[in-house]
């Protein structure tokens, strides 16, 4: 909400009826026409009307709030307020950063709906406003407001993943997988001799006829415990780069098509909702300088905060490389999503990978259209997208899971998960 108060000036109407009631008045005069001096004098009045008016400071209030869609689907609905003394207000809206819409709305504080239609995921200017009052018919107008905003985290819509990769040690207690600790819950693991702490309910009758040494010998079946892992989602926002090739650093995202980052808050999000709906723990690190960070948990509530924080990821600026490794849990499974264009993303995914964490590098780079390219640009292109295979290529060779994400990536991951 912003409140300001401006001094009024003349419209544009006064000075055009100002100079339009001097010209009637002189082509009276040249043609001897009484009637054409007639038609100027009601411009005149109202001009002079205008100019000797007192313009005093008018406040004027411009409100936005967010208004809850129930069947928009991909709509941002925003309610602008405008509150002053004037008889109207101009206001110019800036939705979803693309169209700009101007209007005369009422200034008694009546709720005006903005529509905008989110194109991609993330932090985005649902609407931008500003306002000025206008009085006597249009003839005065008071000075614009300053231009405020309401930014929408607009989260992505999430894929069903069946299954992930696990590490090759879990070390958890509860969850849903097989462990290879002793527990209880898991598969057969061995008949053991019955040692003190051993259930009673464990013993085997049968195997204890069977292989009993010594009298009052028994024995019992030992299973396996379920084990959880944390999964943890490293999302380097370096690049984001566009589907349409030829729009790369122009910023423009209406005609860019899906962009890396877009399919990255996918992944993320979908990942993160496959891992706590399997039992598992979730962790969220953004690859950036001060990048936002979210502890290990599991639960519905601790993913509503990774989504929040998924949501809210944006691109970072051009000097926001992390310098400080984040820490991972114990034998985690760390998803690393990036375009691995630059060597950043792929130096610490073999950091972790020498830590013995399992390491899935997520390509997050769309299915590019170079149709506008040039000669020049095409080539350019062939050279870095060269590149980024010799990056994966040496990722692939130090036992990284590479990943794409633009062709199926349920299928990719499950086959990941069976390749151990």
């Amino acid at each position: 909400m912003t409140t300001a108060t401006t001094r009024t000036r003349w419209a544009p109407a006064v000075v055009i009826g100002f100079f339009g009631a001097i010209a009637l008045a002189a082509a009276g005069l040249v043609f001897s026409r009484a009637d054409i001096v007639a038609i100027g004098l009601p411009l005149a009045m109202l001009s002079v009307a205008a100019a000797f008016r007192r313009s005093d400071a008018v406040p004027l209030t411009v409100s936005l709030a967010p208004e809850q869609a129930t069947d928009e689907g991909a709509m941002l609905l925003t309610e602008v307020r405008v509150t002053s003394d004037a008889e109207l207000a101009e206001l110019v809206l800036v939705q979803a950063e693309r169209r700009t819409r101007r209007m005369l709305v009422p200034t008694d504080g009546s709720a005006t709906v903005a529509r905008s239609r989110a194109l991609h995921s993330g932090p985005l200017a649902a609407v931008k406003a500003s306002a000025r009052g206008v009085s006597a018919d249009g003839l005065i107008l008071g000075r614009p407001t300053p231009v405020i905003q309401q930014v929408r985290n607009v989260a992505p819509t999430p894929i069903v993943l069946p299954h992930l990769p696990l590490s090759p040690r879990l070390t958890g207690m509860h969850g849903s997988h097989e462990g290879r600790r002793l527990g209880q819950g898991g598969d057969f693991r061995d008949i053991h001799q019955f040692v003190p702490g051993d259930e009673l309910r464990r013993v085997d009758w049968r195997a204890t006829a069977r292989m009993a040494r010594r009298p009052g010998d028994l024995m019992v079946r030992r299973t396996n415990t379920l084990s959880d892992t944390t999964m943890v989602i490293a999302m380097d926002t370096a690049d984001d780069l566009a589907t349409m090739a030829a729009t790369w650093g122009s910023g423009d995202l209406e005609r860019s098509g899906p962009t890396s980052l877009d399919l990255s808050r996918q992944a993320a999000r979908s990942i993160a909702r496959a891992a706590v709906g399997s039992g598992d723990r979730v962790a969220l690190h953004v690859l950036t300088h001060g990048g936002r960070s979210v502890r290990s948990g599991a639960g519905s509530r601790h993913l509503a905060r990774v989504e929040a924080a998924i949501a809210a990821t944006g691109a970072a600026g051009e000097d926001a490389r992390f310098r400080r490794t984040p820490p991972v849990p114990h034998g985690s499974v760390i998803f690393v999503l990036s375009t691995f264009f630059e060597g950043a993303a792929s130096d610490v995914s073999l950091m972790w990978r020498a830590s013995g964490h399992r390491v899935v590098a997520v390509d997050i780079l769309p299915a590019l259209d170079v149709a506008r390219l040039t000669r020049e640009q095409q080539i350019a292109l062939r050279v870095v997208l060269a590149e980024r295979e010799d990056v994966l290529h040496d990722l692939r060779g130090a036992d990284v899971d590479v990943v794409s994400w633009r062709d199926d990536p349920a299928i990719a991951l499950s086959a990941a998960g069976r390749s151990r």
